[in-house]
């Protein structure tokens, strides 16, 4: 997947999305700590189901979140799809 078609399905997402450094990420902010933590328990359970899971970084109420496939060096559908989910689940807490 080439970087176009990466950043044409990054901007399908309704939240603020990039790609940086050939990753994707977000970063998030919330009303205090719980609200974050548990926000990054549910994307949690959704991340087993998929057998994905992200890089991410907690401070107080900030969330940042990082896609990329390790194992293939690069972006992968998988990636795209966790991206997805989390960009509903943070349109469904709005």
């Amino acid at each position: 997947m080439n970087r176009v078609e990466i950043e044409n399905k990054l901007n399908l997402l309704k939240n603020n999305w990039k790609l940086i450094n050939d990753k994707i990420q977000i970063n998030i902010e919330f009303s205090n700590f719980n609200k974050a933590f548990s926000f990054m328990a549910d994307i949690a359970k959704e991340c087993d189901m998929i057998n994905h899971h992200p890089r991410w970084t907690n401070e107080y109420n900030r969330l940042e979140i990082i896609l990329f496939t390790h194992d293939k060096g690069a972006i992968t559908e998988l990636d795209l799809e966790l991206a997805q989910i989390i960009d509903k689940k943070l349109v469904d807490l709005k």
